[in-house]
């Protein structure tokens, strides 16, 4: 089973290389080991709390974790709430009657367009955004890109034509592309990367979260139509860009810079005490020292661009993030003018949506935990592509009329899916080396993600209406090949690590123990080291 934990990390003498692990060593909380004695950085924002001898009990890691989850993790959880009432509440508004299409003269195409609009400009912004994340630091770029969302999806309340609905669409997309990177990016700095994959489920936990909250305020919200002679959407739109800008005032005084700068408007003391601060650099920085090795503000070059795209270790991730979520985008984007059209009031519309989010909570949250509980990644992640299939094809088999309830199940349960994003996020991060680049590659696999978004906005068209039958034989088509890419992925890692070790093990003990002492060739080569192994 693949680690991307390289071995520096992982022993506290070369002899400890014996299968990569740390059997036969002693697996002490807080050891020692050769990681703990490579310096950070000296602007590293903890480079006072490191310390290559500290020791520290299970119970007290568990407690500043503990910590870190509740007063961090939370919080970024919340911001994301926010981002994703805003970015689909337009889903919910189209449950409205008159809806948005109607009161803009627009057709289903044009939504596709306004669609393609937003996640073009969300990809646009995605590189722009992590270079001045490097520069200015998360504390201030994520809510500010927050407020102005929020500004944006209050405003767009008074779009009046196409014209205004293009416009709102393409301003969303561009203030929200680079946020999830950055706030992914952002986790790493507090958690190790065996710890990141389950936070990162709960982050996209939240996504659903929103749905289900949503569709309650929307189902109120829509009932005000007539107010101050405005149609529901209106209100609806106002009233949750306007929470969000609420969010991001408050998240501009709540969130700390670093993992010992925690002080804000809201605390004047910090939250971790100074040991929780030694606890918490030191076990970062012996999971992952390459973190120690630049600052939080330190800035992105070109070549760490170039370095992030030509990693071939990488490729297939990337092509995961182009394929592997269309099969089931389409139908979840669709499920509520579906429910429209079978006749439901848009109560009851909004109310059916919340089964396929608490569906996929659940299923998302438990592969999540099973994927780093066995610490496997591709299977998992085919476990759930696959489980879109069956869905697809029976939904070309069903006879087209009647058996409104068997199709919603069915839609249902597509939109359920096991959502593995969290997976592939955390994948990418065991898989780099640098922080630079691994902020950089979680933004060129975002990007690539929003490509295949693109992609999935237009495959439900207006002709193929209402039951989509030359769509879902396209959908049916890239779930296959998905699966074939997750398969093939999983199997180019291991070679790599077959050739890594066989260039390791052909070392003498001397080589091996001078090319892990060469400080400068370990922050050039990355995960290029030979002994570094890449999870799978």
């Amino acid at each position: 089973m693949g680690t991307s934990h390289d071995i520096e990390r992982r022993a506290t003498t070369v002899a400890s290389n014996e299968e990569h692990s740390l059997k036969g060593v002693e697996a002490v909380v807080g050891r020692q080991n050769l990681s703990s004695a490579i310096p950070p950085d000296d602007l590293y924002e903890g480079r006072h709390r490191w310390d290559p001898a500290a020791t520290w009990s299970p119970e007290e890691e568990k407690a500043v974790v503990r910590k870190t989850d509740i007063w961090l993790m939370t919080w970024v959880c919340v911001m994301f709430f926010g981002l994703q009432l805003d970015r689909g509440n337009l889903s919910n508004a189209l449950a409205d009657s008159p809806s948005p299409l109607d009161d803009l003269k627009l057709t289903t195409d044009d939504y596709n367009n306004g669609t393609t609009l937003q996640l073009l400009a969300f990809f646009l912004a995605e590189f722009p955004v992590q270079l001045l994340t490097k520069r200015y630091g998360f504390r201030v770029v994520l809510p500010a890109m927050m407020f102005a969302w929020g500004t944006v999806s209050w405003a767009q309340a008074f779009m009046t034509n196409r014209t205004g609905f293009y416009l709102t669409r393409t301003f969303i997309g561009m203030c929200e592309g680079g946020f999830i990177p950055g706030a992914i990016l952002y986790a790493t700095y507090f958690y190790t990367s065996k710890e990141l994959s389950v936070r990162l489920s709960f982050f996209w936990a939240t996504l659903n979260v929103a749905r289900v909250v949503s569709a309650l305020l929307a189902a109120g919200i829509l009932k005000m139509r007539g107010i101050g002679g405005r149609p529901g959407w209106f209100w609806l739109f106002l009233l949750e860009g306007i929470l969000t800008v609420i969010l991001a005032i408050i998240s501009f005084c709540y969130l700390p810079a670093s993992p010992t700068n925690t002080t804000n408007v809201f605390f004047k003391k910090p939250w971790y005490t100074e040991r929780q601060e030694v606890i918490l650099v030191n076990r970062i920085l012996r999971d992952d020292p390459a973190k120690g090795l630049t600052t939080l503000k330190e800035p992105a070059t070109l070549q760490d661009i170039k370095n992030a795209l030509t990693d071939r270790s990488l490729w297939g991730l990337y092509f995961i993030g182009l394929v592997a979520y269309i099969p089931a985008s389409p139908v979840q984007a669709y499920m509520t003018l579906t429910l429209r059209r079978i006749g439901f009031s848009s109560f009851n519309t909004n109310m059916l949506t919340i089964p396929s989010a608490v569906l996929q909570i659940l299923t998302m949250l438990g592969l999540s935990w099973s994927s780093g509980y066995f610490n496997e990644r591709a299977f998992h992640c085919i476990f759930g592509e696959a489980w879109i299939m069956p869905m697809l094809i029976a939904m070309l088999t069903l006879p087209d009329g009647g058996h409104e309830w068997s199709r919603y199940s069915l839609v249902t349960l597509i939109s359920g899916y096991p959502y593995f994003h969290p997976i592939v996020s955390s994948w990418i991060s065991e898989n780099t080396f640098d922080v630079k680049k691994r902020a950089l590659a979680a933004a060129t696999y975002n990007v690539i993600v929003q490509i295949g978004s693109l992609i999935s906005s237009q495959i439900y068209r207006k002709w193929d209406a209402p039951y989509y039958k030359t769509g879902n034989k396209v959908l049916v088509s890239i779930c296959a090949l998905s699966l074939v890419t997750f398969a093939v992925q999983r199997q180019w890692l291991v070679y790599l690590n077959k050739k890594k070790a066989q260039e390791w093990d052909a070392m003498t003990e001397e080589e091996k123990a001078e090319y892990q002492a060469d400080l400068a060739a370990r922050e050039k080569d990355g995960n290029k080291r030979l002994d570094f192994r890449f999870a799978y």
